[in-house]
């Protein structure tokens, strides 16, 4: 946990890259044993541009912004700016606090991009996937990626967050979010109480219905408490999961599958009726 700057920033894309891919092969193996739902289109032909995306995005962040929240958390502990660099409140507490708190920064940036007619046309390329499972948890339009980097950026150095607290918060985010897109049947009283700690499958997949409602409902990746706080959690789809639709009004599933569809998507279309704040 002393790890200096330089160790901080070289081993960092490695350690992300290295749970990335035991996290995703671990639920692509759950999936393919214990699927929630049939999938509507082959693994083939999403997976594809689902992963191409992501790709696209982590080479983009890399030349855009180098070192990203990390290197930000380094400048921060340098100069003694942020909250966390001004009070002495101990290592590990102020470390648990990073993680917590930007684990809320992400649920609030996520309900922003609901409420904001521009953002929502950018982040609705999350929403329009016809199916739902371990990809979609890392299918974002790229200046989602970038806007939402800059806004960690923002929040790490206002707070003065460690850089290992970051580390560790990126690589949960990134974990949690495929785990909670993962179309993975859990015994349901496991699901009961994991929904406690962690946000599941079920409880994210209703904010994947095509439904309004639900839509704009159960914003959490990681830690569920937001949504139980802030009033934003429903349990269950109305219709089920089994019979819920998955996507957004308009959209037909087989035209978004494409990586070209995805980086065109928020040019195409109306707005629609999604947002926060519009009529139902």
């Amino acid at each position: 946990m002393h790890s200096g700057p330089a160790t901080t920033l070289s081993s960092e894309a490695v350690i992300r890259l290295g749970v990335f891919a035991a996290v995703f092969c671990a639920m692509a193996i759950a999936e393919a044993a214990a699927p929630r739902r049939s999938r509507a289109f082959g693994r083939a032909s999403r997976w594809t541009g689902n992963l191409g995306i992501a790709a696209l995005n982590t080479v983009l962040v890399r030349i855009l912004i180098p070192t990203a929240a990390v290197g930000a958390a380094i400048a921060a502990g340098r100069a003694h700016f942020g909250l966390f660099n001004q009070i002495a409140i101990g290592r590990w507490p102020a470390f648990v606090l990073a993680v917590v708190a930007l684990d809320l920064v992400v649920y609030l940036q996520h309900v922003m991009f609901h409420a904001v007619p521009a953002l929502w046309r950018v982040h609705r390329t999350h929403h329009v996937d016809p199916d739902f499972d371990v990809t979609t948890g890392v299918r974002f339009h790229p200046i989602e990626i970038v806007v939402s980097m800059l806004i960690k950026i923002a929040a790490v150095g206002a707070m003065g967050a460690a850089p290992d607290a970051v580390v560790t918060f990126e690589v949960l985010l990134n974990a949690t979010s495929m785990f909670s897109h993962g179309n993975l049947k859990l015994p349901e009283r496991a699901d009961r109480f994991l929904r406690w700690i962690l946000v599941t499958p079920d409880m994210h997949r209703v904010h994947h219905s095509v439904v309004r409602r639900e839509t704009n409902s159960n914003f959490g990746f990681n830690l569920p408490w937001w949504d139980y706080l802030l009033g934003t959690y429903r349990a269950e789809p109305a219709a089920g999961h089994l019979g819920m639709t998955i996507g957004i009004d308009g959209f037909p599933g087989a035209g978004e599958i494409a990586l070209t569809a995805m980086l065109s998507h928020p040019l195409r279309g109306p707005t629609g009726r999604y947002p926060l704040g519009r009529e139902e």
